[in-house]
């Protein structure tokens, strides 16, 4: 039925992205999967100053760029993108799991941080996510992103809600804040996708937050975490 969904909202939302990588491997497949999911990719280029004109000139949707790159590098094609007054999400796609790009690129701008490994559908819900104005990191790195904003900010007073959380609640947020995905989870503690996803959304709530980082800082903060080999 997942998938039913995913297909319907692809045909009544439809996406256009601007990809920005200097490897033509990964950039040619990663168009043909999202041109085969009905995402239009708009431009596929392999430097900066390229993707940089072709943002501006032709406003994508989302604009997927890569840090990791010769000449300028997606950190500065970010900032430069920014101060030109892009306001369309960039999306960082890497295999950096550095606190401070992660740390960087969303306190300047990102709307997302995702890892070029990640699974084909949990990239698309990604960008419909995107597209409907949330900020999306990869659930693996949650932790290193709750300790680099830890210190940006008060800790929150979350004891008492933490108080609400029933046991089962409780131990999937220590898995959040050792970057479990919700299919990780539901395989460690021998129950469905869906029971997880139900849990999360309940805590999320409890908690009073709207993103598993947030979820996870909190957990950060209370020294809520589980050693696991997830």
């Amino acid at each position: 039925m997942t998938d039913i969904k995913s297909q319907n909202q692809l045909e009544i939302d439809p996406i256009s992205v601007l990809l920005i990588d200097d490897h033509s491997l990964f950039r040619a497949g990663l168009a043909e999967l999202l041109e085969r999911r009905g995402i239009q990719v708009i431009a596929s280029v392999n430097n900066g100053a390229e993707g940089v004109t072709l943002a501006l000139e032709h406003q994508p949707d989302i604009v997927l760029l890569d840090i990791r790159m010769p000449q300028a590098n997606g950190l500065e094609i970010l900032s430069q993108l920014i101060k030109a007054g892009f306001q369309q999400p960039i999306i960082m796609v890497t295999t950096s799991r550095d606190e401070h790009d992660i740390a960087f690129t969303l306190k300047n701008g990102a709307k997302g941080y995702l890892l070029k490994d990640m699974e084909p559908n949990e990239l698309i819900n990604a960008l419909h996510q995107i597209k409907k104005g949330e900020t999306v990191v990869a659930p693996e790195l949650a932790t290193t992103l709750a300790r680099a904003l830890q210190g940006d900010h008060e800790p929150s007073n979350t004891k008492n809600k933490l108080k609400d959380l029933t046991p089962r609640e409780f131990e999937i947020l220590q898995y959040i804040a050792e970057g479990g995905s919700n299919k990780v989870i539901a395989r460690t503690l021998g129950i469905t996708d869906g029971t997880v996803k139900l849990h999360v959304k309940s805590i999320l709530r409890k908690l009073d937050v709207h993103s598993r980082v947030e979820a996870a800082v909190i957990a950060v903060e209370n020294n809520i975490t589980k050693k696991s080999n997830i």
